[in-house]
């Protein structure tokens, strides 16, 4: 298991096309994938749990992922949280 904390860096948070790209992105992973806020678990892989996160711009998220891919996905996934731009 690999967990790193993350920013997020988007103005508008995670509305739906930027949920949308992150679910894209997770989906290209085969660990399981579980991005925390304030000490809630979302799943990294479904819009609706992503959505209902309701996170904005300075939020603390941390990109937890579990499975043979795990490294990879928390890097790449903690890179777009912190550096996307809506």
């Amino acid at each position: 298991m690999k967990s790193e904390k993350v920013i997020l860096g988007n103005e508008v948070g995670l509305h739906a096309r930027p949920a949308a790209l992150l679910i894209k992105e997770a989906s290209k992973y085969k660990s399981q994938i579980n991005i925390i806020k304030e000490e809630k678990n979302y799943n990294g892989k479904s819009i609706i749990s992503i959505l209902s996160m309701a996170a904005i711009k300075g939020d603390e998220l941390t990109v937890l992922a579990e499975g043979e891919d795990e490294a990879e996905a928390v890097n790449s996934l903690k890179e777009f949280i912190a550096n996307y731009k809506d």
